[in-house]
């Protein structure tokens, strides 16, 4: 099964393809503010105006008939940012006719570095500003 899928929480904002074994290809256009920390409004406006190209540049490498599944961030994050990430991955997904599965950030985190060291039940400090947290099973 392959997956497509969006980030763009706050800062960064990113089109991954994956399937059950590697990431096979990862495209960035991060938000980077001209000063100070993220600014919601203008973090959301770049992701708006930079989603189409990251897209056209996704499906320059893959065929869009061999995604299975559209995936995005569904949050934590910041609302702004969330509402554009998730408007483009229903796009997406409408467009492709494939199954849309939102996705919790901070447990993606936790199951990317799961996945690929093949940690059984790891005990994971999670330090992402606000959202910072010690997890065992």
């Amino acid at each position: 099964m392959i997956s497509l899928g969006i980030e763009g929480t706050a800062w960064s904002l990113s089109i991954g393809v994956v399937d059950e074994k590697e990431v096979l290809l990862i495209e960035n256009d991060p938000y980077i503010p001209k000063e100070g920390g993220i600014h919601p409004r203008e973090a959301a406006q770049h992701h708006s105006e930079r989603i189409g190209k990251l897209v056209k540049s996704v499906f320059s490498k893959i065929e869009p008939d061999k995604i299975d599944v559209v995936s995005f961030s569904q949050g934590p994050g910041m609302g702004p940012c969330l509402r554009i990430v998730a408007t483009a991955a229903r796009v997406l997904s409408l467009k492709l006719k494939k199954p849309l599965v939102g996705v919790n950030h901070c447990l993606a985190h936790l199951e990317v570095g799961r996945w690929k060291t093949g940690a059984k039940n790891p005990v994971t400090l999670y330090v992402s500003g606000g959202n910072s947290q010690v997890i065992a099973r």
